[in-house]
């Protein structure tokens, strides 16, 4: 009798337990509701995620397994999802990968940023925040393509521009050059074609995407899932198809451009990053507006 009782409690706690380990699970990963029709960030895009940088206490390219080749004033930190990057100064070099040297038409950019204005006065010196680069081409600066924070027309100390500045290949071989930005706030200059949005995300993680659509030459730029650039530089080449197509070869930076990463700057807007990154996606497709809100909401949740 004494043996049976065992037997039926032991049991019991078994029950108890699987029923706990069922609630658990599906607490987290099936009662969540979906976003966007998405249950986490890595299925956005997922056919066509050509590179992704968790960051989570590692540099290596998670698609490729590319480490970097180069780790200068790189520390780990707590992030939007798990840890994140934080570059004293610093930066993250790596070889080619093939994956996405191999885009030839549109383009999407994502990641998460904790920067801040680098001109706190309106005659001061500001530097450019890289976040991630591409090398290649004619421009040894910037490369085939340079994503940044950046400041222009001070308006408050968290006020922080984005831009995207490329060079990249045509189809006859010559370089394509242009910018998308958002502007801080109406300059003189400006017609009613130009839009403007102070952007106040200084010293506070923000999600930053940008985009190029090859079938129309579009690029545009979107924070915490709102599209902030100027409308006036959004459409290129006349509307007329261009796909981005990088010149090689070609590797990524994180945190610097080129010409920091190799030590040949001589320009004093140019300095590797000072902040934080975490979360960083490519892709050889047009993510939608939809797709990068969900984006945003689903790796603000951690998912």
């Amino acid at each position: 009798m004494k043996t049976n009782k065992i037997l039926v409690s032991a049991f019991a706690i078994t029950l108890a337990i699987a029923a706990l380990s069922s609630c658990s699970k599906n607490s987290t990963d099936d009662t969540l509701p979906a976003i966007g029709g998405y249950n986490s960030a890595d299925e956005v895009g997922a056919a066509d995620l050509v590179a992704y940088w968790p960051l989570n206490g590692s540099g290596v390219e998670t698609k490729s397994s590319t480490s970097p080749s180069a780790t200068v004033g790189t520390t780990w930190v707590t992030g939007v999802k798990g840890q994140g990057a934080n570059f004293n100064a610093g930066f993250l070099n790596y070889p080619s990968i093939a994956a996405i040297n191999n885009i030839n038409g549109s383009m999407t950019i994502s990641c998460w940023a904790k920067i801040s204005n680098t001109k706190l006065t309106a005659n001061g010196v500001s530097t450019i925040s890289p976040l991630i680069s591409f090398t290649g081409g004619n421009n040894a600066n910037i490369g085939n393509l340079c994503l940044m924070g950046n400041t222009h027309g001070l308006v408050t100390s968290d006020s922080i521009q984005v831009k995207a500045e490329y060079h990249f290949k045509q189809p006859d071989n010559t370089d394509f050059n242009g910018d998308c930005i958002n502007m801080l706030k109406q300059e003189t200059w400006m017609d009613a074609t130009h839009t403007w949005n102070p952007n106040k995300i200084g010293g506070k993680w923000a999600h930053i995407v940008w985009v190029w659509d090859a079938t129309t030459a579009n690029t545009r730029i979107y924070v915490n899932g709102v599209k902030i650039s100027n409308s006036a530089w959004e459409s290129r080449n006349n509307n007329v198809a261009m796909p981005f197509s990088f010149f090689t070869p070609s590797h990524p930076i994180i945190g610097a451009t080129p010409t920091i990463a190799d030590g040949t700057n001589i320009e004093t807007w140019n300095a590797a990053l000072k902040g934080q990154l975490d979360e960083i996606r490519v892709w050889k497709k047009l993510l939608t507006a939809g797709d990068i809100n969900s984006l945003y909401e689903l790796e603000l949740a951690g998912r």
